[in-house]
């Protein structure tokens, strides 16, 4: 136990955690992660960069998606890998808030890109006519750097705020990577201005980010029904599909981790680490697996990685 501030000569050394319940598999654990979280993103690149049928804006934000998948998959899967294979569990505070920010900050524009999705298959549905002069590439190029400066900007006084707490509780967290939550239950010092921060952003960006999608998705779901045809109904219904399966993905994890902190600290410390887990790390693996069932060109490409890997 060390008891530290800003103003100290040493500085705290965290200890991460491991994946409880699950030390059996612990070897090829980070393995499974890695080959489907990057050979599957990587392979939406390849195909969208490779393919001029696939140079439209749905796939440019797609493309998008994946680079902030793989943004987060290599914000955590250091301090996985050194946990899992090394049993290195010590981390400087520097890289550990340093983590949490690009962990956080990715959070943030996942969240921005699906919205920007949904606001694509809008256009794409209910205003056709306007969709190829509204979303073009330049909007799309800044669409993706305002929805990047926006996370970066939000996360960007957290670590600050943090460097100026006394730490002086147990230094373990649940986690095998630095999160917001867990550094604060670290501190001896009042947090409230942290913890009111936090909401705070959290209602700003991801509350109003899922409030957004799903009401364009109420207004979709309307023009949809005003089709008179049926199978044009379901063709269009089907561009959605994918989208639709990626946000439950993100968001369901996301609010069910926000209720089991807010009302569920009778649970057993397992069930807030779970969610936690799935939270952060099922997204980037899943997200590839929709896309190349849903996209002929990308399901080929991965297929073909998958039997040569």
């Amino acid at each position: 136990m060390v008891v530290w501030n800003n103003s100290g000569i040493m500085e705290p050394t965290f200890l991460l955690g491991g994946f409880h319940g699950l030390e059996s598999v612990h070897a090829w654990l980070p393995f499974h992660f890695v080959l489907y979280t990057f050979l599957g993103n990587i392979t939406i690149l390849s195909v969208i960069w490779n393919e001029s049928s696939l140079h439209q804006p749905m796939y440019y934000l797609l493309s998008i998606l994946a680079i902030t998948d793989l943004g987060m998959s290599m914000s955590t899967l250091p301090t996985i890998l050194a946990v899992l294979w090394w049993e290195a569990q010590e981390i400087k505070v520097g890289a550990c808030f340093t983590q949490l920010f690009f962990i956080h900050t990715f959070t943030f524009l996942e969240s921005s890109v699906l919205l920007a999705m949904a606001f694509d298959r809008f256009m794409a549905i209910c205003r056709p006519l306007h969709y190829s002069s509204i979303l073009t590439n330049d909007v799309i190029g800044k669409t993706g750097l305002g929805c990047l400066l926006q996370s970066a900007g939000v996360m960007m006084p957290t670590p600050i705020l943090l460097r100026c707490y006394h730490y002086c509780h147990a230094n373990v967290f649940s986690h095998p990577f630095c999160l917001h939550q867990d550094i604060l239950k670290l501190s001896c010092s009042d947090a409230s201005v942290n913890n009111i921060y936090g909401f705070c952003v959290v209602i700003i960006t991801l509350g109003t980010d899922s409030v957004l999608i799903l009401l364009s998705y109420i207004l979709i779901l309307h023009a949809v029904l005003g089709i008179a045809s049926r199978e044009e109904r379901l063709k269009s219904l089907n561009t959605c599909f994918s989208h639709v399966c990626v946000v439950l993905i993100f968001f369901v994890p996301l609010i069910g981790v926000c209720m089991v902190h807010r009302f569920g600290k009778h649970l057993p410390s397992i069930v807030h680490i779970l969610m936690v887990d799935i939270y952060l790390l099922l997204p980037p693996v899943l997200n590839p697996i929709i896309y190349s069932v849903r996209t002929k060109q990308v399901g080929l490409q991965f297929s073909t990685c998958l039997g040569k890997a």
